[in-house]
């Protein structure tokens, strides 16, 4: 294998061992994303708006999976999923609460 040969690997390995760090890790994402898990169990989400927090759990599940796989592009679409179901398995559950109060 000749200077260029060799030239050529080193600059093709290089470029294929850099493209993980052209991702950048939501770790915002997946904070807002437990963030919004947790205050819908706290809301008590699971027997007031079961379907959305599954669905919010679901998520967040294959979110948590996604990153620890270091595949964030994914990991970031199922966590602002998950988010978004959480907070409206949170409102859900609020609003049942506080129509069964009156």
């Amino acid at each position: 294998m000749g200077k260029l040969g060799t030239i050529t690997i080193l600059t093709i390995s290089i470029l294929i061992g850099s493209c993980g760090l052209m991702t950048e890790r939501p770790k915002l994402e997946m904070s807002l994303a437990a963030a919004a898990f947790i205050a819908a169990k706290q809301a008590n989400a699971q027997t007031k708006a079961p379907t959305t927090y599954r669905k919010a759990e679901y998520y967040y599940l294959k979110a948590k999976s996604a990153y620890k796989r270091k595949y964030f592009n994914k990991a970031k679409q199922y966590a602002l999923l998950s988010q978004q179901f959480a907070e409206n398995a949170e409102l859900s559950a609020v609003i049942k609460k506080y129509n069964t109060n009156e």
